[in-house]
């Protein structure tokens, strides 16, 4: 149990720790977030050491009911923290034990700070994973019912920022989330590799007593046990994992927000956020701001810093557990902060956003159709490079001339290919208008369908 200063390493001490140490080593002020699952591992150990034959039935059961008290207190915001509490293990322990007495102290046999702060976030990390996956399942489907129900929305597709080929408004929503759908499956892999027990694997060399692992993953609903307890304590490569999901995520994220950044200024106007998710200026009243999207690619920022911090903590580490390992903690709660906020406000700005479809259709150019016409030439027998060229050079004359390219004389057209010939209604297979081509091209309503239906069956095999 704690000794005289309340440390649960104070025997060979001597004297006081230094103030200043004493609150660079504290971690309670952010480790107290895993006071549920602390409490939980700790009743499934007690079932261990009763299995084991270290506690009584009447002890485990003293224990488990100390215990439940804990929990509720802080379930209640009663428990009260005492100066020596440095983290949540602490706290709990010398709690139990003024609620129950000496047997408080039987709890802690053959168990480590090691192996049970890491099976702490284990736990905590599984559970917030299945939480954050819940939203982000929630912001694909917001993003799939907005797909389907304005299909026949048409608008420029972009590359370089430039204007490139028609497309529907559904595919560049579904382009956004087939990224999130990836993220999905990834994130149901990290939490598949968090679902690992390190408890029983001791400070560095194992459990000696003959605790049941095989029973601590029972209790506990853990998938697999670790292996190695050396590598049990010390390993962090689920955190990293999590980090660098999260930071991905962000980064599909950040890119549609950016994007919508784009098309809701006024040279763009292709759609406008809800009140709900802007701001206004304190000196320019016209103004109205993205300040959601702006904060979801500024966040996305918050969190590689944390992965990439964590990754420069592990990589000169000795083995096995050395206290460098506390930074881990901090950076997995605000990183889940972060994406918690960052995929709610993402559903609300998606599932409120206006689209303004006439500003997107006066958008669509007839240059826009150059690489239908370089496919209508390769259907009648040209070589890409040929149709290309001839096509582009039609751009070019269009451009000279001073007039859209469906409005030069097939005459004009001739003088570029000897296979611009007939009626000029007959040039094009598609008819000569944008909104003709986008309604039979590679958006072709039939493609939206199918990838509606694709991500809706993701949706369904994973929630499954």
């Amino acid at each position: 149990m704690a000794s005289e200063s309340g440390k649960l390493w104070g025997g060979r001490f001597v004297g006081a720790v230094d103030p200043i140490m004493e609150k660079f080593n504290s971690s309670i002020t952010y480790d107290r977030n895993l006071w549920e699952v602390d409490v939980q591992g700790s009743k499934a150990y007690s079932r261990g050491l009763e299995k084991a034959g270290l506690l009584t039935k009447a002890e485990m059961d003293q224990i488990l009911r100390g215990l439940d008290k804990v929990a509720e207190e802080w379930a209640q915001g009663t428990f009260k923290l005492n100066p020596n509490d440095e983290d949540i293990h602490t706290a709990n322990e010398r709690r139990l034990k003024e609620l129950i007495g000496e047997t408080a102290g039987k709890l802690h046999t053959g168990r480590s700070r090691n192996d049970q702060v890491v099976t702490d976030l284990r736990l905590w990390m599984r559970q917030n994973c299945s939480t954050l996956s819940a939203l982000l399942w929630e912001l694909i489907k917001t993003m799939v019912d907005r797909a389907e129900a304005e299909r026949d929305i048409l608008f420029p597709g972009y590359t370089h920022l430039q204007r490139a080929q028609p497309i529907r408004w559904s595919h560049w929503i579904l382009s956004h989330t087939m990224a999130l759908t990836r993220d999905s499956e990834r994130l149901l892999e990290v939490q598949k590799r968090i679902n690992v027990l390190p408890l029983g694997s001791g400070a560095i060399a194992g459990n000696p007593l003959g605790v049941d692992r095989e029973l601590l993953r029972a209790v506990l609903n853990f998938g697999a046990i670790t292996v190695n307890s050396m590598d049990a304590t010390s390993e962090r490569d689920f955190v990293a994992e999590f980090l660098f999901w999260a930071s991905l995520c962000m980064t599909h994220l950040s890119r549609m927000a950016e994007d919508l950044i784009l098309y809701g200024t006024k040279e763009f106007s292709f759609v406008q956020l809800s009140d709900a998710y802007s701001t206004g200026s304190s000196l320019m009243p016209q103004k109205k701001n993205p300040d959601s999207l702006e904060l979801i690619r500024s966040k996305a920022g918050r969190v590689f810093g944390r992965c990439a911090g964590l990754l420069m903590t592990l990589k000169g580490l000795p083995s096995t557990y050395n206290k460098d390992l506390q930074e881990d903690k901090e950076a997995v709660f605000e990183v889940s902060d972060t994406m918690s906020a960052v995929l709610q406000v993402a559903t609300g700005v998606i599932s409120t956003l206006q689209v303004n479809r006439e500003n997107m259709a006066r958008a669509l150019s007839p240059d826009m159709l150059a690489t239908d016409l370089a496919y209508y030439l390769v259907r009648k027998g040209m070589p890409f490079r040929q149709a290309h060229e001839a096509s582009g050079k039609a751009v070019f004359m269009a451009e000279t001339k001073g007039v859209a390219l469906n409005q030069l004389s097939l005459q004009e057209l001739q003088t570029i290919s000897r296979l611009f010939s007939g009626d000029v209604s007959q040039v094009w297979d598609y008819g000569h208008s944008v909104e003709q081509y986008a309604a039979l091209g590679g958006t072709a309503l039939s493609s939206v369908d199918w990838q509606i239906g694709q991500v809706r069956a993701l949706l369904r095999a994973q929630q499954a």
